[in-house]
């Protein structure tokens, strides 16, 4: 529950108390019935003061002048508080869906990450970290104010439907993640977003149940990752690797070593366009190594050698620090 929703419930609970109190307190003071002991209660508090009723022993007038400060001062805090929440929270949703709807219409080049359980949070967040720009898809309504209170754009609904995907800038998307939390919810996300758009790169998440993979991969998927899988192997390379998975750890981590590794798409017009590795200076210059180079739909090269050419288009895999990396972004991207 939010923190509106527990204040309003707090403010009725001390408005019954309040109510409580002049039931008891008017039954004991002018010996009256339960029922005109409410009825003077409400009158009082809500200053209707009909006149059929009046206290009649100074200690019944006494509690009435307690009742009135107290009792009608804090029913009408409590109404303007209430009025106040429904007034901001209507404005707030208000606005807050007219500012998404401008968000959701400038993306473009963005990820659409559909789930916001576990694995969705790491994403998110992740993502976030890199800048790179996303809209969350997500039907759980708690979830969803969770989301947009971490600041992401999100979308309510159900990933699988045609106008939900559209609304979330599809057609103008570079990838959509699928890490909703069953095989069959996913598979229907991949069919629904690969039948509103062909050239989408399509990444899902599987259990590792049987056939999980292959289903997924049938109904349009690019990438199938079952975390099951890839962590278990990740304990066990730990115990039988443990420094190597030291060092990818600390190329994929944020702070600590300062260090990662990144792909980087060479302009074509670039001026390291044409040279070869040893000509670029790019160990030299940015103190960055090229791990790797992929190039079209050539399989990836792996350690290319000194005399290998940069092309136009080529994916450079290289290792170094975020911010040599930046500035070797900015010479071979302009």
């Amino acid at each position: 529950m939010s923190e509106t929703g527990r204040k309003v419930i707090r403010a009725i609970v001390v408005f019954f108390g309040i109510l409580l109190t002049g039931v008891v307190g008017y039954m004991y003071f002018e010996n009256i019935s339960m029922v005109d002991a409410f009825y003077m209660t409400v009158i009082t508090i809500s200053t209707v003061g009909y006149g059929d009723m009046v206290p009649v022993h100074t200690s019944g007038k006494l509690f009435t002048v307690f009742m009135v400060f107290c009792g009608v001062g804090y029913v009408m805090y409590m109404f303007s508080k209430i009025m106040e929440t429904v007034v901001e929270g209507g404005l707030r949703e208000l606005m807050g869906k007219r500012l998404m709807a401008k968000e959701l219409a400038r993306l473009k080049d963005h990820y659409i990450v559909c789930g916001y359980g576990r694995i969705g949070k790491v994403i998110c967040s992740t993502l976030d970290e890199n800048e790179r720009r996303f809209v969350v898809i997500e039907s759980d309504a708690e979830e969803y104010r969770n989301i947009a209170d971490a600041g992401y754009t999100v979308i309510k609904g159900d990933a699988s439907e045609d106008e939900i995907l559209k609304q979330a800038g599809i057609d103008n998307a570079k990838g959509l993640i699928a890490v909703v939390s069953t095989d069959a919810d996913n598979v229907f996300i991949t069919l629904t977003a690969r039948g509103l758009s062909r050239d989408i790169n399509i990444m899902a998440r599987s259990s590792g149940a049987q056939g999980s993979k292959r289903k997924l991969k049938r109904a349009g998927a690019d990438c199938v990752i079952s975390p099951y899988t890839i962590g278990g192997m990740r304990m066990a390379h730990s115990v039988i690797r443990p420094n190597v998975i030291d060092f990818l750890e600390a190329t994929m981590a944020v702070d600590d070593y300062n260090l990662q590794i990144e792909e980087l798409a060479v302009s074509e017009t670039a001026h390291l366009q044409g040279k070869t590795l040893m000509d670029s200076n790019i160990r030299k210059s940015f103190d960055i190594i090229v791990i790797g180079i992929k190039r079209g739909s050539e399989k990836m090269l792996f350690n290319p050698k000194p005399d290998t050419v940069i092309l136009g288009k080529d994916i450079l895999i290289v290792l170094g620090k975020r911010q040599q990396i930046a500035e070797l972004k900015k010479s071979i991207c302009a």
